[in-house]
Parts: structure tokens; C-alpha cells; sequence
């Protein structure tokens, strides 16, 4: 049977090198995003490896729009095997001036929306061996003074705050997971990636370096939280 890959907040970076990395090792690959004109060029950039891809277009700000794509990937692709949440929100950057919808949006692409991805996609998920959750975060993520200076200096407090709840997350759903052996790990990438948003040309970490370890992490499935630098 075919396995696929949900990429969940699909774009430059380490998102592409995971549909790439997981294409390449034989997934079928589902794209989600909100622009539809790069999911396009994301479906055939694979299609040109010989990679099978579906875009399906979704707001992961908004958890309903999240759990309805499953049955959706299903119907395209078949039966989910590994869901890899890329997205994340990078609103409310001063907590104490940003609106409440904008400190929502932060924790719904972190947490809510995750979960609604993973429950409808849990059916099955509990029926394949090989089933897993890879979760990429930053190291704002971390509960530490010297972090929460940083985050505070850059104007990423949303984005650290949701980073915190997501780290939490893998940790409770590591363990909820185990008995149905649903493997949960997290890449928690320690600097600046390549050719994202976030590179000002001393970016120090490339994104098949990322996709790389959460491939060895899928395949080992020991680790639940490994740092990149």
C-alpha cells in the first residue's frame, strides 16, 4: 500500500525539503497551504522527481478548515501515514499590543489546528506500523530567560509563546500516542534556515540538513525532541 505525507504549512524551506526527502523515499506527498498558486508549482516541481502530489488549499489558522483535510488527502491519495506540521503563525509579536485574534491565530496553527489535522487523521494513522507526527519548532520554544529576552528583542513573543505550547504538545502526545504506536517526534531547529522568511544572509542551518534528521528520527523512532544548529 502507498504511504503519504501530509505537509502541513507547505512553502520554502524545510517543508520542501521534507515532501522532497519523504517523496524520494516513496510517500505520496499532500501539500497544504493557503496559496494555491504555490501549492501548484510545489505539486509539479515533485511531479517533475517522479514524485505523486496533491495541493489542497487550507487556512491552519482555522481548526475546522484543519480537520476537514483529511478526508479530503484520503479520497486523493488514500490513507494517511505521517503527518508533518511546518506551519506557524509569526502574529502578535508584542502580546501586550497585538488583538486577541491575532494571539488566537498564533495558538491555533500551533496547537488547535494540529490537533484537528491529527484526530481526523488518526483512523488511520492507529492502523498502519509505521505511523507517525513530525513536528517542526524553534528553539523560542524553550522555557529560558536568555529565549525570552531574544524573543521579546525581535518582536516574536506570539510566535514564542505558540512555539511553547507546541513543544508541550509533542510531549503529552509522545506519550498518548505510544500504545497505538503512533511515533511523535520534533526537530527543534536552533537558528536560522536557508532560504526562509527569516534568512538575512547568515542563515546557518539548511533545510535538507532538517528534512534529513526528521527522516532518520521516523525511521529510528526513539528521539521525541532533537535540536539542529
Amino acid at each position: 500500500m502507498s504511504k503519504t505525507i501530509l505537509v502541513a504549512g507547505y512553502g520554502t524551506g524545510i517543508s520542501t525539503a521534507v515532501a522532497e526527502k519523504f517523496g524520494a523515499e516513496g510517500f505520496q506527498v499532500a501539500l497544504v497551504a493557503r496559496n494555491a498558486d504555490k501549492l501548484a508549482a510545489g505539486v509539479k516541481a515533485l511531479e517533475a522527481r517522479k514524485i505523486k502530489a496533491a495541493a489542497f488549499p487550507a487556512d491552519l489558522s482555522d481548526a475546522a478548515a484543519a480537520a476537514a483535510l483529511a478526508p479530503k488527502v484520503r479520497e486523493a491519495l488514500g490513507p494517511i501515514t505521517v503527518i508533518e506540521w511546518t506551519a506557524y503563525a509569526n502574529d502578535a509579536g508584542d502580546l501586550l499590543a497585538a488583538d486577541t485574534a491575532a494571539v488566537q491565530r498564533v495558538l491555533a496553527v500551533a496547537t488547535s489546528s494540529l490537533l484537528a489535522t491529527l484526530r481526523a487523521a488518526l483512523p488511520d494513522m492507529k492502523g498502519q506500523p509505521d505511523a507517525a507526527l513530525l513536528v517542526v519548532n524553534g528553539g523560542f520554544g524553550y522555557f529560558d530567560s536568555a529565549v525570552d529576552e531574544s524573543a521579546v528583542k525581535w518582536n516574536s513573543m506570539g510566535l514564542a509563546m505558540a512555539n511553547a505550547a507546541k513543544h508541550k504538545l509533542v510531549g503529552l502526545l509522545s506519550h498518548k500516542l505510544k500504545s497505538d504506536g503512533v511515533y511523535v517526534g520534533e526537530a527543534m531547529v536552533m537558528g536560522t534556515v536557508k532560504g526562509t522568511a527569516w534568512d538575512q544572509g547568515q542563515a546557518n542551518i539548511d533545510a535538507k540538513t532538517v528534512a534529513g534528521k526528521l527522516w532518520d528520527m521516523y525511521r529510528a523512532r526513539t528521539e521525541v525532541t532533537a535540536e539542529i544548529s
